[in-house]
């Protein structure tokens, strides 16, 4: 089965049968589903929902079929056409909407899509309310409009213009600085929307970019996902071409990684550890990022005089915690920067334009701006799930296993030892047992990482 229900929204495969993959029918009975709970959050005479797409091959198919069945429940669609996560989410409460549907996988290979889901606030929804519209799916309570009460779709193609007006507009951005550094830069936008605005963003604030796999077909040139072993070309390329640095953004261009001048990676885990460096050296404050995130995060903050905490996994956890606590800044260590000065959502334009600031500001090489932060070493592996294994009796097994350890249970077990930790959890957006581990050298996050697979094999067979 290849279709998933989660906090991060309807995940699935195009093609294949229907309830066990993204097919028109369930595209069209989830996105009744949202329809219906929107109605049921505003009681009010007029609807309005906006909806974008990545550059997936099927987006536009499902776009139209989300967007039709929204106009069949008499609601107002803005078609935001090709666009991104973060674009969508401040097109939101901009358009003064009562929620969102951006249409994408995120890091999924081309045979995936999905609906997220965002509220009136432009956020995604979170677990209690995910929960709502399942059910309203799998009831026979939806019902459509008379043909005097359509809605009616309007286009709106300005917003990856008024997403980049308000980068620059964002105060901790030094638009000036970044303008006089004169920086040469890479961009790898895998063939998605990200090819598109980013290199937007960067001519704007005077960077001259070289363009790789910038074209939005949606037929990605690597796997998605942006981690060192899918960017050789990138990396190649940086080298060739004597640029600062290379910037690669996943298809919905929430998640951000850099290379840098020597086409070694600066560490995805280390996108948000640098932005929050420059932020808090400006605004000290806490930080929140999820437990799969690198320790760096926390040293840093406790550098400039805050406090860390960190929320299960997903982007809904990391807002409803950094709202609690108060933060400047937060994210994923995936390469998700949150800026709540912008919006609660994770932008790679949000970060990009940070991190340019912070280079700009500190006059070093990437390279060299990498050695100032502590050194951490991430390995992140996974298990396939079948429908045989028995998963959370699995993780329970380990939580009684390590019971005399460090243990957190909000999401999954999450071990930690004095000087490295492991988590354990089943994912949200794929079918499998996610392993991330982290620990001094690459080689003591691997054979911690690998250890547990073991022993994690150990126990399914019992």
């Amino acid at each position: 089965m290849t279709l998933i229900k989660s906090i991060s929204g309807i995940r699935g495969t195009i093609g294949g049968q229907v309830g066990d993959n993204l097919t028109p029918i369930d595209v069209v009975k989830f996105a009744a589903a949202y329809g219906v709970w929107v109605k049921q959050q505003r009681q009010k005479e007029i609807y309005k929902i906006v909806v974008g797409r990545d550059a997936r091959i099927s987006g536009k198919m499902i776009q139209n079929l989300v967007m039709n069945t929204l106009v069949g429940q008499g609601i107002h669609v803005v078609n935001v056409g090709l666009s991104t996560t973060p674009t969508v989410e401040m097109a939101v409460p901009m358009e003064h909407a009562d929620g969102g549907i951006i249409l994408t996988a995120s890091h999924n290979p081309k045979q995936w899509n999905a609906l997220k889901l965002l509220n009136k606030d432009g956020e995604f929804l979170n677990g209690e309310e995910g929960a709502k519209i399942l059910e309203i799916a799998e009831s026979d309570t939806m019902s459509f409009s008379d043909i005097d009460s359509l809605g009616k779709i309007t286009k709106n193609q300005a917003y990856f213009d008024l997403h980049i007006i308000e980068v620059l507009d964002l105060p901790l951005v030094n638009v000036k600085a970044i303008e006089q550094s004169r920086f040469k830069v890479v961009v790898d936008g895998v063939n998605s929307s990200g090819g598109v605005i980013i290199p937007l963003l960067l001519e704007r604030l005077g960077v001259d970019v070289i363009k790789l796999y910038c074209e939005p077909t949606g037929y990605f040139p690597h796997n998605p996902e942006p981690l060192k072993e899918h960017l050789t070309d990138l990396s190649e390329k940086v080298v060739k071409e004597r640029a600062d640095f290379g910037i690669v953004v996943d298809p919905d261009v929430d998640r951000l990684a850099f290379v840098d001048e020597n086409g070694e990676m600066f560490g995805e885990e280390y996108t948000l550890v640098a932005c929050a460096d420059y932020v808090l050296s400006i605004t000290p404050a806490n930080t929140v990022s999820n437990m799969s995130s690198t320790r760096a995060l926390r040293d840093v903050t406790e550098k400039h005089g805050g406090t860390y905490e960190a929320s299960a996994v997903g982007e809904v956890n990391v807002v409803n915690l950094m709202k609690k606590n108060n933060v400047v800044i937060g994210g994923e260590g995936n390469g998700g920067i949150i800026y709540p000065e912008s919006h609660y959502g994770r932008d790679a334009l949000v970060g990009i334009a940070l991190f340019l600031s912070l280079l700009a500001d500190k006059k070093m090489r990437v390279s060299e701006l990498r050695k100032t932060y502590p050194n951490y070493f991430m390995s992140k592996k996974k298990i396939e799930l079948t429908p045989s294994l028995d998963v959370d009796g699995i993780l329970k097994t380990m939580e009684d296993r390590y019971k005399n350890e460090d243990l957190t249970t909000i999401d999954g077990v999450k071990i930690d030892f004095s000087d490295s930790w492991v988590h354990l959890r089943k994912s949200n957006t794929e079918p499998i047992i996610r392993i991330y581990t982290e620990a001094k050298t690459q080689t003591e996050a691997d054979a911690l990482a690998d250890k547990f697979i073991t022993e994690i094999g150990e126990v399914a067979k019992n």
